[in-house]
């Protein structure tokens, strides 16, 4: 898993002429400038399909590498949704994506960080509803990734890491050993990642592929989009009982995931060596393990 996913300007020639190419052999022409990731090269496009008139859509590219094997992952299961709760897949290859493109105006980041925590809060609900959307039961999914799989980097290196890395990583395993259901998860629930699609509502882009338990899913939420922000005890404690109320999942529980979701995330950053990003999310997981305490 890569936590370096910051826009870099231009993908290079590698990347430009496979583009290119499923562009050709999906009938696109370049709707915008092409920018790149460290999983991904998109490139907004406006497709014309076989029968019908041409739509503003967005290819996505995935990168070779682990990064890329999750956007591939994530291309399965983006499709597999079938535009119910996420964004429609209009064509689909080993590498690439062609996906129903956002063209509203709205954003949840923008609602979420305006000065008051209503709007916080209903960012919060709006996201709530899009993960109980995603998480209704279908059939037949694709293949998909064990949380216990996902917390493997944190279980390996939480040694090294210190204090908040070994309450992580003991949480993780108690809450991976509880009974419970078990779902399809998106895996990487943030206000950047439900996106406004106009007259189809809010829907999610950018999965990851896992199953486990739901309450995972709501834990990444709570971190955005002000990892700072997220760690003012004031600011947590609302935001984890605005999301109780709305997905039906204990506080507690909540609070469990978010100390061991923010672990493993700060376990990604400190291997891709970003220290600050790390200790910005270690910093919510010691306000969600103060809140708990004081429960």
């Amino acid at each position: 898993m890569t936590a370096d996913r910051t826009p870099q300007p231009t993908p290079d020639a590698v990347g430009r002429a496979l583009l290119q190419s499923y562009a050709e052999r999906w009938r696109a022409q370049p709707d915008g400038d092409a920018f790149a990731t460290a999983s991904s090269i998109l490139q907004p496009v406006l497709w014309t399909p076989v029968a019908g008139a041409p739509r503003k859509a967005m290819l996505k590219l995935a990168r070779p590498g682990a990064a890329g094997d999750e956007e591939r992952a994530g291309f399965a299961l983006q499709q597999w949704w079938g535009g119910d709760g996420a964004a429609m897949v209009f064509e689909r290859g080993d590498d690439a994506v062609l996906l129903e493109r956002a063209l509203g105006r709205r954003s949840l980041a923008a609602m979420a960080s305006r000065p008051s925590p209503a709007d916080d809060d209903h960012a919060l609900r709006l996201l709530c509803q899009s993960v109980a959307r995603l998480h209704e039961p279908r059939p037949a999914p694709p293949a998909l990734v064990s949380l216990e799989r996902w917390f493997a980097e944190l279980f390996e290196h939480a040694d090294a890491g210190g204090a908040g890395y070994l309450r992580g990583a003991d949480l993780a395993a108690e809450l991976l050993d509880e009974p419970g259901d078990i779902v399809v998860l998106h895996g990487d629930v943030h206000h950047g990642n439900v996106l406004d699609f106009g007259e189809r509502g809010w829907l999610a882009i950018d999965p990851k592929g896992l199953s486990g338990a739901p309450a995972f899913d709501y834990a990444n939420m709570l971190c955005n989009p002000s990892p700072e922000r997220a760690a003012r005890p004031e600011v947590l404690a609302r935001r984890a009982a605005t999301v109780a109320l709305a997905s039906g999942i204990a506080t507690g529980t909540l609070l469990r995931w978010a100390v061991a979701w923010t672990a493993l995330s700060a376990t990604w950053h400190r291997l891709g060596d970003d220290p600050a990003a790390a200790a910005r999310k270690l910093a919510i997981g010691d306000t969600a393990t103060r809140l708990l305490l004081d429960a």
